[in-house]
């Protein structure tokens, strides 16, 4: 079968490898479609040190099982041969601390398809069938494979408790940050997204955002202040930059929140005074953990439209030089899908 694979950072190639055996309490998957994420990018160029070489890339899956375990115990949801799933790329060990209080995206030993294990931009793939999900009736394969992006969106969105009208100022207008934005319009609250890509704000206004900064022409806490009155009840760091991680704790109202979704490369020195004045809580979200079917709901019934923000729909043969030019030229992207079968 074919896979997409990274030999080492800067080497991605098409390549052919075995089919894959399904272990105990593993369906076997016929991939339709493999979304890329700004860490596979991330992977590519050697800068994602959680990744380990060489690597299958994939997370952001959609497919058909072709055979998965009888016994209830290994399938717990009682999937079928030729269920069409979304599939959960966290892999969980079920027995530590956060494991046992249901946020099994904290598990000390979490491994995450394409990062710590190969994942699923490949022909066809294992996973536990206890972590797949099933697409709602009539929704194509490349809807199917946005729900991840959109589950860390709203994990950060629930992390921090957004409520239908408050404001939440979203820092970086990736796709993490545009999705976020448009869960929380979907819910009723006011979406500010910061960003320095004119052009990527202007495509979040055409999502229907309602407030967007060029933080590069005016001074975004200013403005945040202008539009809010005293500040964001919530602010959402998306994009991992130590400057807006420390610039969030000055948008953010008194008592407010602030969820760190982006990962930094080097730590960040906060204000611990201005913590404590404004009784700031402070949240981190990592992953997901429970929220597909939410993703999915918000897919299918139209309320979040992502499948505007896909920039092209490629082959597994295309993939490799789309990867290198999405390196290269990150402003021409929002999300690519790799069409694996039809």
């Amino acid at each position: 079968m074919k896979a997409i694979k990274f030999a080492e950072p800067w080497k991605v190639a098409c390549v052919d490898q075995e089919m894959p055996t399904p272990k105990e309490g593993e369906a076997l998957i016929k991939i339709h479609c493999a979304a890329i994420c700004g860490s596979d990018i991330g992977a590519f160029r050697g800068t994602n040190g959680l990744v380990s070489y060489p690597r299958v890339i994939g997370h952001e899956l959609s497919g058909e099982i072709v055979s998965i375990p009888d016994d209830p115990a290994q399938n717990p949801k009682g999937f079928k041969v030729g269920d069409r799933v979304a599939v959960d790329p966290y892999i969980y060990c079920g027995h530590c601390y956060a494991c046992s209080i249901g946020r099994t995206n904290c598990c000390t030993s979490l491994k995450v398809l394409g990062v710590h294990v190969d994942g699923g931009m490949c022909e066809y793939f294992c996973h536990p069938a206890n972590l797949l999900v099933k697409l709602p009736e009539g929704m194509s394969y490349e809807m199917g494979s946005l729900a991840e992006p959109l589950t860390i969106a709203l994990h950060g969105i629930h992390r921090g408790g957004l409520k239908a009208g408050e404001y939440v100022a979203i820092l970086g207008a990736g796709p993490i940050g545009l999705y976020a934005g448009m869960a929380a319009e979907a819910y009723g609250a006011h979406a500010i997204i910061i960003d320095i890509v004119q052009e990527r704000l202007d495509f979040a206004k055409k999502m229907g955002v309602e407030y967007t900064i060029n933080s590069k022409e005016v001074n975004a806490v200013e403005k945040v202040l202008e539009i809010t009155g005293e500040g964001a009840q919530l602010v959402m760091e998306c994009s991992g930059a130590n400057v807006l991680i420390r610039q969030s704790l000055d948008m953010v109202c008194h008592a407010g929140r602030i969820t760190f979704t982006g990962w930094p490369k080097s730590e960040t020195s906060l204000p611990t005074d201005m913590i404590t004045r404004k009784e700031i809580d402070i949240r981190g979200a990592r992953t997901s953990a429970g929220e597909f079917e939410e993703a999915l709901e918000l897919l299918h019934s139209g309320k979040v439209k992502l499948m505007d923000t896909v920039t092209k729909i490629i082959s597994m043969e295309e993939a490799p030089a789309t990867i290198i030019d999405n390196e290269k030229n990150p402003g021409d992207y929002i999300k690519v899908i790799v069409k694996v079968a039809d």
